[in-house]
């Protein structure tokens, strides 16, 4: 009888000892999770501030590009490209390129916003966006 009790407790002992190797692993996984939370985290942030500023060039461009065809087409008195540099600079964008048809009434305008440092990425990034706006007068 005494074998017998020997045996389960050497049985035992082997299950305690085979389970302790797996001690630990649960912290590590978790660890994973939350570095990888975190990666995931920092992406969206850093989406959203691009999201942002493409929005912002846009706008710059819509608004930029207007105010030159307007320009074109109703006064005349300054250079449209300069109106609509000063409309880029107002909503934030600098500008690219200000293409303006004087036979029509129309502008077409690149700008550029910067996004900013970002949280994975080093550089400084942009977004430039075009817009083409053209006026057309009422007949008389």
């Amino acid at each position: 009888m005494s074998g017998g009790r020997a045996s389960r407790h050497l049985v035992a002992a082997k299950r305690s000892s085979a389970g302790d190797g797996q001690r630990g692993s649960v912290t590590i996984v978790a660890a994973g999770l939350l570095v990888m939370s975190l990666a995931l985290s920092l992406g969206v942030a850093d989406l959203a501030r691009v999201l942002v500023a493409s929005a912002r060039a846009q706008n710059a461009a819509d608004s930029a590009a207007l105010a030159a065809a307007q320009e074109l087409a109703l006064s005349g008195v300054r250079d449209p490209a300069d109106v609509a540099t000063e409309y880029a600079a107002r909503n934030g964008a600098s500008l690219v390129n200000c293409s303006c048809h004087e036979d029509g009434f129309g502008a077409t305008v690149e700008v550029r916003v910067p996004v900013g440092s970002l949280l994975l990425f080093a550089d400084d990034r942009s977004v430039t966006s075009n817009a083409r706006a053209e006026v057309t007068l009422p007949s008389a």
